[in-house]
């Protein structure tokens, strides 16, 4: 079944079932989010009434605000194709653009700054580099989960120096000895520990092995 959606007044869709409790899940659908399908006719319900039995409001003016639901959603960890993704990504980013890409650039900054530090350059990018990805991971899972997110969670990864560190080391470690036979295991291994900071930086307590390892078994069948 396909069905039609929208967030701040803005129709999308269609998509399926599927794939729009998984945006419910991830909160990027509200509960009082109107969405619709051919079945419903004329008539919009809440995206929290998804597979409960509700009876549908009528259909609301475009200008009009969204009543409030109390009812919890329905949820569903269903992936979504790139296409999806992306469009989800831009969504996240509306009216935060000058956060998301000011971050990109301080990022950029320390990371070449620490590396130019003579002598030291090479010492001081190593110790630096798997915190401030933590950071980077921490700020924008906010922005995509619609939570506060500021220019200072950049440099939260420190909170969790040793974590982050460990998960660098061992990170890079694998990769090189997986591109020691050829070129193209190092390339797999890397996509294989593509998720590494993004859990830890979801999961603070993680271990950096463990980290590692939840990160090969998620991108298990993804990695293209």
């Amino acid at each position: 079944m396909q069905w039609y959606y929208t967030i701040q007044g803005e129709q999308f869709g269609p998509i399926d079932e599927a794939e729009l409790k998984s945006l419910i899940r991830q909160g990027e659908v509200k509960a009082n989010d109107l969405v619709w399908n051919p079945e419903l006719g004329a008539k919009w319900v809440p995206a929290a009434t998804i597979g409960a039995a509700a009876t549908p409001p009528p259909l609301m003016p475009a200008d009009a605000a969204s009543p409030a639901v109390s009812q919890e959603p329905v949820y569903d960890t269903a992936p979504a194709d790139n296409g999806e993704l992306m469009r989800r990504a831009r969504v996240s980013l509306r009216g935060n653009w000058g956060l998301g890409v000011g971050a990109a650039l301080l990022y950029t900054v320390v990371s070449v700054c620490a590396s130019a530090i003579p002598i030291l350059g090479g010492i001081g990018s190593m110790l630096i580099s798997g915190p401030l990805m933590v950071g980077y991971c921490v700020l924008f899972l906010n922005l995509a989960g619609h939570r506060e997110a500021k220019v200072g969670q950049l440099f939260e990864g420190f909170t969790n120096f040793g974590t982050a560190l460990g998960a660098y080391l061992l990170r890079s470690l694998f990769i090189l000895l997986w591109a020691l036979l050829l070129i193209v295991p190092g390339i797999i291994a890397a996509y294989s520990y593509a998720m590494t900071y993004f859990i830890i930086a979801d999961e603070p307590t993680i271990g950096p092995l463990q980290a590692l390892t939840r990160s090969k078994e998620m991108m298990h069948g993804h990695k293209w």
